[in-house]
């Protein structure tokens, strides 16, 4: 029988190893010796993210009362400072919050909007020609107004328990303290200094690299009191991010060169995040909700689960190119319609209850044929879908995602992002700026003159892929919670995560590290290490494979387990770990 690389044991077997690799680890949470006496089973909290100092950070939230948004509110402001080349202060982000005494669903969207002066040909040259991407991606003009410390805020209003300022308290002691540099920033430096001004432009050329000019070596203790002056005077006010110092400084850096953006300080002090209702899709005995337009979650991730319902995906299990095959195939059919039809809902019609129609779907699952790949996926024509043009707008992975459960059965699963790698490699007050705007369609419109859904408009939101997903039971209890970071590729990581975990029995941390396999398009990319019988027998049915990718996904998962408490699960390619805590630790 044809077996993955990794143990189908325990979870926690499986996380040890790791752990020994120095790669993850993750902590499930074990009652105390007096509650499992008395029966009892403890109430539980847990954090997973990408990087241990976050995952404290927000740990210590919980333990001081706070609610699953607090614990979010400090996950992000140390991310931005211990993972800076993937999130932060300077980017958006999606935020989907359950509520554990309610059962309510609710998205915040912190996803960034475009300046007031730019028009749909942002990314054509003086000749009428799309810009390459590197050229867009280091320019200004790549620089859309942030959100996420404005969604933060709004969700902080409704859902906070602490002060807003106890958030940034660990953000601030550790810039100002230190921290250590990761292998991963050292290593992503080096690779993006051959094609970019990161390592020429100041501040980010003293920052990430040292005197040499070489990468700033895994281990290093940093510190950055620029960071720490921006947490201050965001804890005293969020609006001080949105006006006055650190805003001006956005609109400086901006309008540095290469290529000077369009951001004005009107456009950071007008941003306003969009309170969404979550969209769900149900899947066997769940409901799957995520983030519905301008991101690709709920419908994208909630098609290719909708579009596997009527396959045995039990039976065709992990280790059968029968069940990877289905997952490719419906993954084909859901990127095809996401391209098509996916923008910002303000600008364009966006036909969300016709892309999870029931029929609608029963029809696409139709041409999914279980023994032969198809030949070519083609966007479908749901019900009340306008006629549109191909959409294929790229975007880039330089994004995080955390799950963060509270005490009282809160739930927050969160993407958040810069866009690219290091963003747009511009920095201010001890962040770096997003490059969001190539999110959009850089060639606005097709050759028959019609305006794609996803082309650039003043105060638009680009499309995004950011699926930030939790898992209902058919009671509407929390389930699960997972997400990844990795441009357009996080809709198939996690829906992998989710086949993974609901069809295939695997644990969270198995779940995780499952190789990735994403099929856009023609071309199905699958990751290094991915079974060598597997894919002969994958292109034995017809599938077109560039094997060996390097799909670096960044899954973090929070699960009810068995017994009713939590465990969690950190994907080995990053940093991330997930812990949890019991009442017991709380003082």
């Amino acid at each position: 029988m044809i077996r993955f690389p990794f143990p189908r044991a325990a979870g926690a077997v499986f996380a040890l190893a790791l752990a020994a690799c120095g790669e993850t680890e993750t902590s499930a949470v074990a009652p105390p010796e007096d509650a499992a006496a008395a029966g009892e089973t403890p109430r539980e909290a847990m954090v997973a993210a990408a990087h241990p100092l976050a995952v404290e950070a927000g740990l210590d939230a919980l333990r001081a009362g706070g609610s699953a948004v607090d614990a979010a509110i400090a996950v992000q402001a140390v991310l931005g400072l211990v993972e800076p080349q993937s999130s932060g202060l300077g980017g958006g982000a999606f935020m989907v919050r359950y509520d554990g005494e309610s059962g309510e669903m609710t998205v915040y969207d912190g996803r960034e909007t475009a300046p007031a002066a730019v028009d749909e040909t942002l990314f054509l040259d003086e000749a009428g020609e799309p810009l390459d991407f590197v050229s867009a991606w280091t320019s200004g003009r790549s620089v859309g107004a942030p959100g996420a410390v404005a969604m933060l805020a709004m969700a902080h209003g409704e859902h906070g328990t602490l002060p807003w300022a106890a958030g940034f308290a660990d953000a601030e002691r550790l810039a100002e303290d230190g921290f250590a540099f990761t292998a991963r920033t050292a290593s992503l430096a080096e690779r993006i200094a051959a094609y970019t001004q990161l390592d020429e432009a100041e501040p980010t050329a003293s920052y990430f690299y040292d005197e040499t000019g070489a990468p700033r070596p895994a281990g290093e203790t940093v510190t950055n009191p620029a960071y720490a002056e921006t947490v201050r005077a965001i804890a005293a006010d969020w609006r001080n991010f949105y006006e006055g110092e650190i805003a001006e400084g956005i609109v400086a850096a901006v309008n540095q060169p290469p290529r000077p953006g369009f951001l004005t300080e009107d456009d950071i002090a007008g941003y306003e995040p969009v309170v969404r209702d979550a969209v769900c899709t149900p899947y066997r005995d769940y409901r799957i909700c995520s983030a519905p337009p301008p991101s690709s979650g709920a419908v994208a991730v909630g098609q290719i689960m909708a579009l596997l319902e009527g396959f045995d995906m039990v039976a065709r299990g992990v280790d059968s190119a029968e069940g990877w095959h289905l997952f490719i195939e419906a993954s084909r059919l859901a990127y095809a319609d996401r391209d098509r039809y996916v923008g910002d809902p303000a600008f364009a019609d966006v036909p969300v209850d016709g892309l999870l129609d029931p029929g609608y779907l029963d029809a696409r699952a139709a041409l999914i044929d279980p023994e032969a790949a198809m030949d070519h996926a083609e966007a479908g024509r749901p019900p009340g879908a306008p006629v549109q043009p191909e959409d294929a707008s790229e975007d880039a992975p330089g994004t995080s995602h955390f799950v963060v459960v509270d005490f009282d059965g809160n739930v927050v699963s969160m993407t958040t992002t810069i866009e690219s790698a290091f963003g747009s490699q511009r920095m201010t007050g001890g962040f770096l700026l997003n490059n969001q705007l190539t999110d959009f369609a850089f060639v606005p419109r097709d050759e028959a003159g019609r305006l794609r859904p996803n082309a650039v408009a003043p105060g638009k939101r680009p499309r995004s892929s950011m699926s930030p997903v939790i898992v209902l039971d058919e009671d509407g209890e929390f389930v699960l919670a997972t997400g990844s970071p990795g441009g357009n590729s996080i809709i198939g990581y996690t829906a992998k995560s989710l086949v993974a975990m609901l069809d295939w029995g695997l644990e969270p941390d198995q779940a995780a590290a499952l190789p990735n396999v994403v099929a856009r398009g023609d071309t199905t990319n699958i990751e290094e290490g991915f079974d060598v019988e597997l894919l002969a027998a994958l292109r034995e049915m017809g599938h077109a494979i560039e094997a060996n990718q390097g799909e670096n996904s960044g899954i973090h998962i929070v699960r009810i387990a068995e017994d009713g408490g939590l465990e969690g699960g950190a994907d080995p390619r990053r940093d991330g770990v997930a812990r949890g805590l019991t009442e017991a630790a709380r003082p």
